[in-house]
């Protein structure tokens, strides 16, 4: 029987997650996740150089193809039947990336982190990723010009909104944020998706359930080693406040405490959850330095590479479930040989 082109199968396997994707498109995404594979980076150079050595073809022409798939559709080359070429939208392919995702997910419940990252002086990244094995996996991202002004809001939002309804409903669903991601209007936008999130917060004020008075934060945990969790309102400007569950704890190490705020009962959560967080550090590091190299991107127009992330996410989603499955494997192995 001949062996499979492990391309081939692999672009069926993305064809089956983004169905609304066409032909070009899915061809060239599995080319470009496929290549970076092979490179182990993103750059445009190395992948067209592994790609042709993989196709058998002309090194420029596999380049110019892998260059078009992110192009706008204007400056796109040639056109297809039925029309020009299109553009591939990519906040389209975040709900079905999200889905491919929780497919053969282990258990109904799932970590999300929200952050912002910078590249240099030219980019900043929002990202929406699954905490997964100590890493995280993008599954809904913007690009914007590191100069560029304006509020976050309005991109978060629609982040979040995209994603929405893919996650089974009784799933637990926890999303972190850093404390320079806080705002009310987040925590409420994560509540009405079903999720819980989890959130740090800045020092200030808290009202415990039952008490008539606020008490600021660092009383309710005034040195290490200490822990507090409770219901109550945070914050005592009106127009501020929250009501949800405090989860504080100061750790062995730490300059000072993690004061989480989140919507989950005090017997339902812990403040150690947001140490999760910190694997957000080593998606970051997958994508540049420690995996992807994106750091080294010649990429001006934002458009352009967050087209460049569905591959880098694709590629990252690929490996985590191909490592996943062999250490699931070993593990069954092990058990047993000890039987």
């Amino acid at each position: 029987m001949p062996r499979q082109d492990p391309l081939d199968i692999w672009r069926k396997d993305l064809a089956k997650a983004f169905p609304d994707l066409t032909k070009p498109q899915l061809k060239g995404l599995a080319h470009w996740s496929f290549g970076m594979t092979l490179a182990r980076c993103c750059s445009l150079d190395s992948v067209a150089a592994y790609m042709a050595d993989w196709l058998e073809q002309p090194e420029l022409s596999v380049r110019s193809r892998l260059r078009e798939w992110y192009l706008p559709a204007d400056l796109k080359s040639g056109t297809k039947r039925g029309g020009k070429r299109q553009e591939l939208d990519v906040t389209t392919c975040f709900a079905p990336l999200l889905r491919w995702l929780c497919r053969d997910w282990p258990q109904p419940r799932l970590a999300l982190a929200l952050d912002a990252s910078t590249l240099d002086d030219r980019f900043v990244l929002l990202a929406i990723s699954v905490l997964y094995r100590s890493c995280a996996f993008p599954v809904a991202w913007r690009i914007l010009p590191a100069t560029a002004k304006g509020r976050w809001k309005p991109h978060w939002l629609d982040l979040l909104q995209a994603i929405s309804g893919v996650v089974p409903a009784n799933w637990l669903v926890v999303a972190l944020t850093d404390r320079g991601l806080w705002a009310k209007w987040l925590f409420e936008k994560i509540q009405d998706l079903g999720w819980h999130p989890l959130m740090r917060i800045n020092r200030g004020h808290f009202r415990p359930a039952g008490s008539t008075a606020f008490v600021p934060l660092a009383q309710l945990i005034p040195q290490v080693e200490m822990g507090w969790r409770g219901q109550g309102t945070a914050f005592s400007t009106p127009g501020r406040q929250v009501d949800g569950t405090l989860l504080g704890w100061w750790g062995s190490g730490h300059k000072e405490p993690w004061l989480i705020l989140s919507d989950l009962i005090p017997q339902q959560s812990n403040a150690c959850w947001y140490g999760l967080r910190s694997w957000i550090e080593q998606g970051f590091k997958d994508s540049k330095s420690g995996g992807w190299q994106w750091q080294h991107t010649r990429m001006e127009d934002p458009e352009r590479a967050e087209r460049l992330w569905l591959a880098i996410a694709v590629t990252t989603l690929w490996l985590l479930r191909v490592g996943g499955s062999a250490e699931e494997a070993a593990l069954q192995a092990s058990h047993t040989e000890s039987l």
